[in-house]
């Protein structure tokens, strides 16, 4: 065997006797130390996502007790939301994603449906909570947040005045 395989087959085997990390030796990532965790965006990217499900989730309930048009309307644009956020969300092979609101949904009794004045209170967190996260992101991220976040802020107006 030559001697350079030899010395490249042999450097986990001395790494892993030896005590050291790869990272001791090289610079950059540990190739041995496991996954790097998720990227700061993809992270909010799933906290904002779940919080678009749960809103979807609040609609549904509210309007399987009530036939509302101007509801089933902002329902319709809160999935295109859920769409464009899931259409940007990417994780990388072997790491998991956020659980949805969904899959958590199941294992309570179903609360009652959501009055008008809750709905409005919940398109106004969101919008709080979007435009938060606008410095945080990156520019073509926080373009999205914004334009979602002044979706939902209409939504709210829309609410106010149905009672």
């Amino acid at each position: 065997m030559p001697r350079r395989r030899l010395l490249i087959a042999s450097a986990p085997l001395v790494l892993l006797t030896a005590g050291c990390r790869s990272a001791d030796l090289f610079a950059g990532p540990d190739p041995l130390g496991g996954r790097p965790p998720l990227a700061h965006d993809t992270i909010v990217l799933q906290a904002v996502i779940t919080a678009e499900l749960d809103l979807i989730s609040r609609y549904k309930s509210a309007l399987s007790a009530n036939s509302n048009p101007l509801l089933a309307a902002v329902l319709a644009q809160h999935q295109q939301h859920l769409g464009q956020l899931k259409s940007r969300l990417i994780v990388p092979p072997g790491a998991t994603a956020s659980p949805s609101a969904s899959a958590t949904a199941g294992a309570s009794p179903a609360p009652a449906p959501p009055s008008v004045a809750a709905l409005r209170d919940a398109e106004r967190a969101s919008v709080a909570s979007l435009t938060g996260q606008l410095i945080s992101v990156a520019p073509s991220l926080a373009q999205l947040f914004a334009s979602i976040a002044a979706s939902d802020a209409t939504h709210g107006d829309a609410l106010g005045g149905t009672a």
